[in-house]
Parts: structure tokens; sequence; C-alpha cells
């Protein structure tokens, strides 16, 4: 678990990571016979967001830790927008002013379906969140069509482009920053792909955005406490 400052990078230290659901076209498309039915009736119009907190933070190369049940992760690997001017009510014009850079992320979740009520038990264990050192001078860089691909033990095992966001970054730095304020060292997730690929004790994982970076992290088993290292 992150104890000390989680440094993204000099003098820029991570506050507070918020992930966004339902921010991929396919994903809103297949759920959308749901959200037409009861308690809602309609699909969100606002963005879903949920926080993954200090004690999911890992850097790069961490080993992540999956409980015995179900003994699997989903990995929601995105792009974090790393806020280096507190965003407050920002237009989507001025909204990537507000971004010191970028960082490839490993959302691990544990796998479900709901997205009717905060995931805590599933998305914010221990470690379950790797961040990639902050890149910030990527000459030519196309954010909003990038791409992203997941390797499991060298095998491509996941696919997928920013292109079809329901909300671009701008959009979505805009609208968050509409009823809260994005804060120095915050970061802003994307949100998951459609599809994201499983990950099992033993499995080494490699998340590359072209044009960008990467992030590698590994799976093991979790061990419970009193257990042999």
């Amino acid at each position: 678990m992150q104890t000390q400052p989680f440094l993204l990078a000099d003098g820029l230290a991570l506050a507070t990571v918020y992930g966004v659901l339902l921010n991929d076209r396919a994903t809103v498309t297949r759920l959308s016979p749901q959200f037409d039915s009861a308690p809602y009736k309609a699909a969100p119009k606002a963005p879903v967001l949920y926080i993954k907190p200090r004690n999911t933070f890992a850097a790069a190369d961490a080993a992540v830790a999956v409980p015995a049940e179900p003994g699997e992760v989903r990995l929601d690997a995105t792009i974090g927008l790393v806020i280096g001017k507190s965003a407050t009510r920002v237009s989507a014009d001025d909204a990537l002013s507000h971004v010191a850079g970028f960082v490839v992320v490993s959302d691990v979740t544990l796998p479900h379906e709901n997205y009717y009520r905060p995931a805590i038990r599933q998305r914010d264990r221990d470690g379950f969140c790797p961040i990639s050192r902050l890149f910030n001078d990527e000459a030519g860089f196309d954010l909003d069509n990038a791409t992203l691909s997941i390797l499991i033990n060298g095998e491509r095992a996941y696919e997928r482009s920013f292109a079809n966001l329901v909300r671009p970054a701008s959009q979505l730095i805009a609208d968050v920053s509409e009823f809260m304020t994005l804060a120095v060292g915050d970061v802003l997730l994307l949100g998951p792909g459609e599809g994201s690929p499983i990950a099992r004790p033993g499995d080494s994982v490699l998340i590359k955005v072209p044009g960008l970076g990467e992030l590698k992290h590994t799976v093991v088993q979790e061990k419970l406490q009193g257990e042999q290292a």
C-alpha cells in the first residue's frame, strides 16, 4: 500500500485519481437496454465517476495481488490526464491547458457488471492502480485518436481506440470541472474500453500507448495474513 507521497514528477505529487465509467460508446450501446429500464429509465447525462484511493496507487513493475476468489482481475487500462493547473468550470476549448501531461494507467478491478453503485470492493483493493511515469514531452501525440494495446505474457490480448469516447478528454474535463474542482496532481482517467481482458496470477502485463509510452506490471496470488511468503 502506498504510504509516502506518490510522485508523478519532481515537485508533482499524485493527489486523487478519478475514474469515469460509460465513456466508451460501445459499452453504452451494449448497456442501453438496461438504461431504459427502472429505476433510471435513461442513460446517465453527467459523467459517472468513482475514486481510486491512495491504497490503490502502485508504480510501474508492481505486483498486483489477486484474491483467491475470483482468482482473476479485469484490466480496464486507460490514459490518465494529470492536472497541472487547478480547473473549475473550464471550457472544453481551454481544458487541455490545465493538463500537465499524461500517464498510462492499469485500472485493475475484480470483474463485475454493476454501474449503479460504487464498486468499492471490486476497484479499490490495495495496489489496484498501477501508474506509469508522467509523459509530458511527446511531440505530436494525438490524444483524441490514441490507441492502447495490452499484451499478457507477450501475447496481444486487447486493443482499443480513444476516438470513440462519449466525452473526449477536453469535454470530460469541462463536464467534470462544472461541478467540482480538479486540483493540481489529480488524475482524471478517460475510462475503460469495451471488453477489457482478464488477467490471472502468474501473468505479466504490458500496456502500450503508441506515441506516448507504456506500463508494465505483474499479477500475483494474494497471500493471506500468516501465510509464508
